[in-house]
């Protein structure tokens, strides 16, 4: 939930220049993910995205580096610049208890373009903004156009914390903000779900895809995250919060908040045993219950 401003380049610049090539690797990646940057696209040149992003060109060519590993970019050099590789079937992420946990726009994508594989998809989702998912939706969309993924219908269920509430996070450190933080939260909220459910109907008209969406609104800020595909894989992450320092509609703010994309997301699978199967299970079953009990109509407008 950063804010942004315009860059020379045209695309919004982080508020403090970032010093990470890790940093700038999440960034890149999630505008690959996202389809903004699109196969066989070029990329800024690494003058560009130094000045973009405020660091040196070293910088830049690890991050470029990272993605290249990841086989999101192909043609890393000091020359000419890198360009997005070509969509791929996805391949099924390992799972079981030995794989680590990874931040959650580097594990999300993969697995979310996985599950699409399937011609039932089934997605249930619990989070603060819903950012994380429709960014990593991205990836599967990207291939059902490509012709590599024919899912015939999908089912996605978004709990996220009602309008009505007093959020827990964001919220300021020390005096009252006005609702602030709370208009700026719903409108990111309302945006998110919003692409998310215009993307994902809009299959319906281009590949006769059965698409149904459905919100619900929570009566508490969800500590942690949960996403559960088709049945068979639950995915978990933590919210951790940190105090931070915001400028928003020309103010700065200080405030506790977290960073959703970068949180661990642990993974379990039926197929990984019964500890994983278990948890699967319970999962899908306290996923239900929030649903059908205390969750309510959710309507997004501000």
């Amino acid at each position: 939930m950063d804010p942004e401003h315009a860059s020379a380049s045209g695309r919004p610049r982080p508020q403090r220049p970032r010093s990470s090539h890790r940093e700038i690797a999440d960034e890149l990646r999630s505008r690959i993910r996202s389809g903004e940057l699109r196969p066989g696209q070029r990329m800024p040149t690494q003058a560009k995205l130094a000045d973009e992003f405020g660091v040196e060109r070293g910088a830049v060519r690890q991050a470029l580096r990272i993605l290249q590993s990841e086989h999101l970019l192909t043609d890393v050099s000091k020359g000419s610049p890198a360009t997005v590789a070509a969509a791929q079937a996805p391949a099924r992420p390992p799972a079981g208890p030995a794989v680590p946990p990874q931040p959650t726009m580097v594990a999300l994508a993969p697995r979310i373009a996985a599950a699409f594989a399937a011609r039932h998809v089934r997605i249930d989702a619990l989070c603060l903004t819903a950012v994380s998912l429709t960014m990593a939706i991205g990836e599967p969309l990207r291939q059902i156009h490509a012709g590599r993924l024919e899912p015939a219908k999908i089912d996605l269920r978004l709990l996220l914390p009602s309008r009505d509430i007093d959020l827990a996070f964001p919220t300021p450190v020390d005096a009252d903000d006005g609702g602030l933080l709370h208009r700026r939260w719903l409108a990111q909220r309302n945006a998110q779900g919003l692409v998310l459910r215009q993307n994902l109907l809009a299959l319906y008209a281009t590949h006769g895809i059965d698409v149904r969406i459905s919100f619900r609104a929570l009566p508490f800020t969800p500590p942690v995250k949960l996403y559960l595909l088709n049945g068979a894989e639950a995915l978990f992450a933590y919210y951790t919060l940190g105090r931070r320092e915001r400028e928003i509609g020309h103010e700065h703010v200080e405030l506790y908040d977290a960073d959703g994309t970068r949180s661990p997301l642990f993974a379990f699978e039926r197929r990984a045993g019964r500890r994983d199967a278990a948890f699967v299970d319970q999962s899908g079953l306290w996923f239900d219950a929030l649903w059908e009990t205390i969750s309510s109509e959710l309507v997004l407008t501000s």
